[in-house]
């Protein structure tokens, strides 16, 4: 058995990628889900959601898979789980959620970043972990004192199929600051945190792990929270959860240093595997860890597609054709349409609350092609504004790659971000199938290792998966 099985956790779709020992995708299968308002800063998904989601999206592979194999799986070489990456999911000494899940998307720790970026002296996103949990002691919240384990999406999902409080570097980056020699989270700064707080991330969060290291097996239980129907058996080695920017990187073979990557979804973000320490203490960059633990430098924005997707079901939901009118029959300059995608707020150019819109001028040519062209540029156009940070640190990036379901469509979103950047951008040919397909890449980097592979992940990458993909 070969075969492996990714299931990442994303914004708007729970999906699940079954890959072969060539990286080429053998299935796929897809849950819809979407994230819904606690208050006006705060924003939740149901947990029940995300275990009957995960249920259906295993299911729709499972179904795929079938129809052209003839079988349903029973089981694989390896399983990984991915999610969105930061957020507040925590849970008392039985294992009791003590408050819904805030996702990253959540700007209420605006506080709280501020105030632990300035006792840390690095920046401390709102959305990260910590800034939650700091942000809940500062509100007074009663929870507080009873928190036994504190973790991520992704982390959750790996305790339901694992029973393991693990999780991988990157994704532990984004709940805490981790030391890029150690592996694991920054002792000096955990201790300044404890001495503030009398709190130990150390013993709260999960247990940092690399690609290729040991995470535990498929259990019963989590088999049948997969697979209720008992095909699918226990015993499956599952390799470290890891979050969305991790397997971002990986689906486009962007882990080693020097190199650059862009992800586009619900949110967009580019990053960069530092080749040299830059200051980490500007407030519009994000320092997080490949999968291996180097350290990658990260521009964020909250808003990605969300706005151009209403636009596209507006003039008739048929993504290919709309956006290669967009690129064939539009004018210079979008013929005088300017659009945002601000549909929520949008920290790194200053915009706290939600501000999306579509102008024109005057004498404006107001056609549907440069309508859904501005839109696409409002895409990227955030990101290009905080990449000019990090060209200013003196970061260089010669070629980006880049994924995400934007880019199915040959050459369009492609170019429109190649001309956002200033740099060529290469699209993976399964790019389209994004960080599910990169989380089962890193389960057959587990399976590699198991095996006896001796390989770092960005040779396996290059020389192993990505041998017959120039993109």
């Amino acid at each position: 058995m070969k075969e492996c099985l990714g299931i990442e956790l994303g914004s708007t779709r729970i999906k699940a990628v079954i890959i072969g020992e060539d990286g080429a995708t053998i299935a796929s299968g897809a849950f819809s889900w979407e994230n819904k308002p606690l208050a006006d800063d705060v924003w939740t998904y149901d947990l029940a959601d995300a275990r009957a989601g995960l249920t259906a999206a295993y299911a729709a592979c499972a179904d795929d898979y079938a129809a052209k194999r003839g079988v349903r799986p029973a089981s694989f070489a390896a399983i990984g789980v991915s999610a969105m990456m930061h957020g507040y999911i925590a849970f008392d000494a039985e294992g009791n959620l003590l408050a819904p899940f805030r996702t990253w998307r959540s700007t209420n720790a605006a506080p709280a970043g501020a105030a632990l970026s300035q006792l840390f002296g690095i920046h401390i996103p709102n959305r990260w972990s910590v800034a939650q949990l700091y942000q809940s002691i500062l509100d007074g919240e009663e929870h507080v004192r009873r928190i036994a384990f504190q973790t991520t999406l992704a982390g959750y999902i790996h305790f339901l199929l694992t029973g393991r409080k693990v999780l991988g570097i990157d994704d532990a980056s984004g709940m805490f600051p981790v030391d890029a020699f150690t592996g694991t989270y920054d002792t000096r700064l955990a201790g300044v945190f404890r001495e503030k707080t009398e709190l130990d991330v150390t013993a709260l969060f999960p247990a940092v792990l690399k690609a290729g290291e040991d995470a535990g097996c498929l259990t019963e239980a989590g088999a049948r929270l997969l697979d209720p129907s008992g095909t699918l058996q226990a015993g499956v080695p599952v390799c470290p959860p890891e979050g969305d920017a991790g397997t971002g990187m990986v689906a486009t073979n962007a882990v080693r240093p020097g190199t650059g990557n862009v992800s586009v979804g619900t949110s967009v973000f580019a990053m960069v595997v530092l080749d040299k320490p830059i200051a980490k203490t500007n407030p519009h960059v994000d320092f997080v860890s490949t999968p291996s633990g180097d350290d990658v430098a990260m521009v964020h924005c909250n808003n990605g597609c969300g706005e151009l997707d209403k636009w596209i079901a507006l003039f008739g939901g048929d993504y290919a054709s709309l956006l290669t009118e967009a690129l064939e029959k539009s004018d210079p300059e979008c013929g005088g349409v300017r659009a945002t995608n601000w549909i929520a707020a949008e920290p790194l150019v200053g915009v706290d609350a939600p501000n999306p819109y579509l102008a024109h001028t005057p004498d404006a040519h107001l056609t549907r092609a440069n309508i859904i062209r501005a839109q696409l540029e409002a895409v990227f156009a955030t990101l290009a504004k905080g990449m000019e940070i990090l060209v200013a640190q003196g970061v260089r990036v010669t070629q980006f790659t880049a994924h995400g379901g934007l880019f199915k469509t040959p050459g369009v979103a492609q170019k429109v971000l190649a001309d956002a950047l200033g740099a060529p951008v290469t699209c993976p040919s399964e790019a389209g199938e994004g960080g599910a397909w990169g989380i089962a890449a890193l389960a057959a980097y587990r399976n590699y290792v198991i095996s006896g592979g001796e390989l770092p992940l960005a040779d396996f990458l290059e020389n192993i998966l990505f041998a017959d993909n120039a993109g």
